[in-house]
């Protein structure tokens, strides 16, 4: 058994992933006993996804629901799921048995909930969003020469050389026509280096129960400055201001999936798909991880249930034409063995278990989407970073403090636009992965007709192969961050198919 490192974030996966994972990466690490169950007493009873048939109406699947004691909160007759609400304890034992339904499962609700108030929910999984704490806000300024002239913060980002973007931006900062959706907490419209790119036209809130709201205030940040950060990686606007990002002519959708209190739930993401497969979004970033479970389990009816759907929505995304680009994620595990998850479910008690390849993080090891490891400034992997031979497809810079690069502050961390119109550092598989959603970015913006596998085989082809190191990895030498890369000189147990490559996406 492989054993997963207490901290457990993507850095972004807001869950984040800046880190990693972002809020929703970081999970409590607690263990305890009591199993998760739908909180039925709960204000407006717990959440669920109810399944039908793909491509065929949902109305037997709602009356199923209304006639089980549940209410229909959203359908999404596209790909066959409905979310539901009930305050019955037994909703879906029942609602499984009835006519038309394929399967269905609690989405987020624990028993607990009805009680535990939410501040020591986050309190919970304050130790895994350690990582992706904002360092060293900077307004202007920077001494040394700019990795692209005429942004003066650019002077530290080590990450734009790593990966030949800046030697990229010569030929190309990528297409206006080409859209990003960043799937996150929210992107701040008016930062001075992303006010040019931001789409509000596409952006939409996806908080509010998995239902799309379009105001403003609905995909703008509120308590996380998580979404601002991954948005600057991919486009900040190459203006004589600040940080460039990997695509900086590209356009930006605000899709905010993490809510207030850091969670993204199911309903939430599955909303996000969907709507960038119907809004005309080119590629997604996903810096996070579906809560409350960091791997859900095939075994357990609602779990399974729950990864359906999830899947059908990335499906539908990628059938639409979307590259979806996600974080691995923080624990330095090794997705491709078996894994002791003891933190969740992370909105309640967590339950020490025994994950196998049943077992999936979602979204980054949903097929066809692109899972992304975390670099260094010595293109090592990031001492945080998970990674697995058969799950991750490329590696990026996600930043690591232990390995300091020769720039003015001597940050080995990703510097990049957060909220107040300021710049900052994080770390984690959460900035990786939108170095790769960028490249992607260019790769659509040069070669526009290409389909979505082709993108993703080109961004494969194009990257840099960076070998195993021998034996085992210990970065800091206490063994806390041990890790062994399978695959040898191929490098694909840490770097797939290796250190991804601007340079060669607008080539």
């Amino acid at each position: 058994m492989q054993r997963r490192s207490r901290i457990r974030l993507l850095g972004a996966a807001v869950v984040l992933a800046t880190a990693a994972t972002g809020p929703a990466t970081a999970a409590g690490q607690a263990t305890a006993a009591q199993p998760a169950t739908p909180a039925a007493s709960a204000a407006g009873g717990a959440h669920f996804v109810v399944l039908g048939d793909e491509h065929r109406g949902l109305a037997q699947v709602e009356r199923a629901v209304r006639d089980s004691g549940g209410t229909v909160v959203k359908s999404w007759p596209q790909i066959g799921v409905v979310i539901a609400t009930s305050t019955s304890a037994d909703f879906a034992t029942v609602v499984r048995r009835k006519n038309g339904v394929r399967g269905a499962g609690a989405t987020r609700n624990l028993a607990e909930l009805a009680t535990t108030p939410p501040a020591a929910r986050i309190a919970a999984g304050a130790d895994a969003k350690s990582l992706e704490a904002t360092e060293a806000v900077v307004t202007n300024g920077g001494k040394g020469k700019p990795t692209d002239p005429g942004d003066p913060l650019s002077v530290n980002q080590w990450n734009l050389g790593a990966i030949k973007a800046d030697q990229a931006h010569a030929r190309s900062g990528g297409s206006p026509n080409v859209v990003v959706g960043v799937l996150d907490s929210g992107i701040e419209a008016t930062h001075p280096d992303l006010a040019a790119n931001v789409d509000a036209s596409r952006s939409v809130g996806c908080t509010n129960e998995g239902v799309p709201d379009t105001a403003p205030a609905a995909w703008a940040p509120t308590t996380s400055d998580h979404g601002t950060h991954v948005a600057g990686i991919i486009a900040a606007a190459k203006n004589g201001v600040g940080v460039v990002g990997v695509a900086p002519n590209v356009k930006l959708a605000s899709v905010k999936v993490v809510d207030d209190e850091g969670f993204i739930y199911p309903e939430y993401a599955i909303c996000g798909f969907v709507w960038a497969a119907e809004k005309g979004i080119h590629v997604t970033n996903n810096s996070y991880f579906i809560d409350p479970w960091f791997l859900w389990c095939r075994t357990d009816a609602d779990q399974r249930a729950v990864i359906t759907a999830v899947t059908r929505a990335v499906d539908y995304s990628a059938r639409r034409g979307v590259v979806n680009v996600a974080a691995l994620g923080n624990s330095n595990w090794d997705l491709s063995h078996d894994i002791t998850d003891s933190g969740s479910p992370n909105n309640g008690t967590p339950t020490t278990r025994e994950t196998g390849p049943e077992c999936f993080n979602l979204p980054s090891e949903i097929d066809g989407v692109v899972g992304v490891s975390s670099t260094g400034v010595k293109n090592e992997k990031s001492y945080f970073s998970n990674y697995g031979i058969t799950e991750t497809d490329v590696a990026a810079p996600g930043g690591d403090r232990m390995q300091v690069p020769s720039t003015p502050d001597a940050n080995g961390r990703i510097l990049s636009t957060v909220v107040g119109g300021a710049w900052g550092y994080k770390q984690g598989t959460s900035m990786a992965s939108p170095h790769a959603a960028g490249v992607v970015a260019l790769i659509r913006s040069t070669h526009r007709y290409w389909p979505a596998p082709v993108v993703i085989g080109a961004l494969h082809v194009g990257a840099d192969k960076l070998p195993c190191p021998p034996g085992v990895y210990d970065p800091d030498g206490t063994g806390v961050w041990a890790a062994t890369c399978e695959g040898g000189k191929s490098g694909r147990g840490f770097y797939g198919s290796g250190l991804i490559d601007a340079l060669a996406a607008v080539r």
